[in-house]
């Protein structure tokens, strides 16, 4: 595009920062402000700026720019909850509420690795027994494994993730139905 500043950021970038970094209402300091685009941004998503800038050129098309952007209004539109914030479920809790039963069997997406899950909501593999993590890391020789997402078992004729069965204890946990 047609630009003003030499080193003016792309807004999709801002856009990421912003949204990983801050929640509406925080306050978003740029100390080299340019044209603008971290106020414009910031502004989009409903938080609030300081921007610096010596350049009067550049506070112009700042103050231009920033005044044609719409703010969010609706907060909920705006909050992404971060997976950190989400309660956490252990795997043992989908084997007590018997979503997964003792003796289930699992395996990572190409059928190359197999677990058998156990009656305390370990693993165990033909090597290896631990947690969904411990094993699924194990067995790829890896030094650490998201095991949510890397076993999966077969309902029917598909291949699930067992991260499902988290998401639907979640699910009940904010709606208070089972």
């Amino acid at each position: 595009g047609n630009k003003l500043h030499p080193t003016q950021k792309p807004e999709s970038l801002l856009y990421r920062v912003i949204m990983a970094a801050t929640k509406p209402g925080d306050i978003v300091l740029d100390p080299f402000f340019g044209t603008g685009t971290t106020g414009a941004v910031a502004k989009a998503l409903g938080r609030k700026f300081i921007g610096i800038e010596q350049n009067k050129e550049y506070i112009a098309r700042a103050r231009k720019r920033i005044a044609q952007v719409k703010s969010v209004v609706d907060e909920k539109i705006l909050i992404t909850p971060s997976k950190r914030s989400e309660p956490r479920i252990p795997f043992g809790t989908v084997v007590e509420r018997g979503l997964l039963r003792p003796g289930s069997v699992l395996s990572d997406p190409s059928g190359r690795f197999t677990a058998r899950v156990r009656a305390d909501g370990t693993l165990i593999s033909s090597d290896y027994r631990g947690s969904i993590h411990q094993v699924g890391a194990a067995v790829q020789g890896a030094p650490a494994c998201n095991g949510w997402t890397f076993w999966h078992v077969r309902i029917g004729e598909d291949l699930v993730a067992i991260d499902v069965f988290r998401q639907k204890m979640r699910a009940e946990l904010t709606t208070g139905v089972q």
